[in-house]
């Protein structure tokens, strides 16, 4: 008995240094040595929609976060301001036609008069008929403009996606280039991971990748698309006297930059709706060097 009970404490100390080990290497390979980082964010492109007239908004036929697909109406301005424009233009085009028409008549029976009318003067109504010429084309162009800006009196959704924080309402005057709504491009969410750079020698364009985001339990697949170059170097701000603002640091003590990098997603579950800003853990590379069975997943999503 007591051999038997000498032989259990032997035994279960060596399973629990083994165990112990076991953890420590599993935890440094994931934390100090695997490509991954608990730091990613999802991102979107967001078109922020604007007129390229002003105008009164008469429609707005969209709701906050509702789906609108590419080319559907967003908001409608007041159309009659664009119709007047269009008569006028077109009053204007009518007129310089036919002012065109009476100067080529003029310069064709003064053609006929060489020995009665001089040179000069044939020159001087030639001269009257191409400059009517380019009136007449000045003012189709002003009616060209006119239509066009009637047409852009309704805005439509340039890409797929949703529209977000609309605070739009029928009334709302809107000047030329101000953005007043803006449309989330639903077939542009990726991802940014912001690894440690002593992590950076296991990331590679076209590695594998794998988003776990903190609200769901699937494992989004992907692939890095790019890294970036550069990030910003606080130290290089100079201060007031043109000179170098260099920031002290504890020789023993040196924090690992965070290197952005681009993951695109293959393949999001329909169970998974995405939103620009979520956070998110990513790993890259063959799931034998970055994730090495359950254990690790489980640490990764739990420590």
């Amino acid at each position: 008995m007591p051999l038997l009970r000498t032989l259990i404490r032997v035994v279960l100390t060596l399973s629990v240094v083994v165990l112990a080990i076991v953890l420590g290497v599993t935890l440094w390979d994931t934390y100090m040595i695997a490509p991954w980082t608990r730091d990613g964010r999802v991102r979107v492109y967001v078109v922020d929609v604007a007129p390229e007239v002003p105008g009164t908004v008469v429609q707005v036929p969209v709701a906050d976060n509702q789906f609108v697909h590419k080319g559907e109406p967003l908001f409608v301005l007041d159309p009659v301001r664009f119709r007047l424009a269009i008569r006028e233009a077109q009053a204007r085009l009518d007129g310089a036609e036919e002012d065109l028409k009476l100067k080529r008549n003029d310069a064709k029976r003064r053609m006929g008069l060489g020995g009665i009318v001089s040179a000069e003067e044939q020159e001087v109504f030639n001269s009257n008929v191409a400059t009517q010429v380019a009136a007449v084309d000045a003012a189709r162009a002003s009616l060209d403009l006119a239509k066009l800006n009637l047409q852009r009196s309704v805005l439509y959704s340039p890409v797929n996606g949703y529209v977000t924080n609309l605070n739009l309402r029928v009334g709302d005057y809107l000047t030329a280039g101000q953005p007043r709504l803006a449309v989330i491009d639903a077939d542009s969410y990726w991802v940014n991971g912001y690894f440690e750079e002593t992590k950076m020698w296991g990331v590679h364009v076209g590695d594998v990748a794998r988003v776990k985001l903190m609200g769901y339990k699937q494992i989004i697949p992907g692939h890095v698309v790019s890294i970036a170059r550069g990030i910003n170097d606080q130290n290089g701000n100079p201060d007031r006297l043109g000179l170098q603002d260099v920031n002290p640091i504890f020789t023993w003590v040196r924090l690992a930059q965070r290197i952005p990098v681009r993951i695109h997603l293959d393949h999001v579950p329909d169970s998974v709706t995405l939103a620009a800003g979520m956070t998110c853990t990513v790993s890259v590379g063959p799931q034998s060097r970055s994730q090495k069975g359950h254990l690790t997943t489980w640490l990764q999503d739990h420590l």
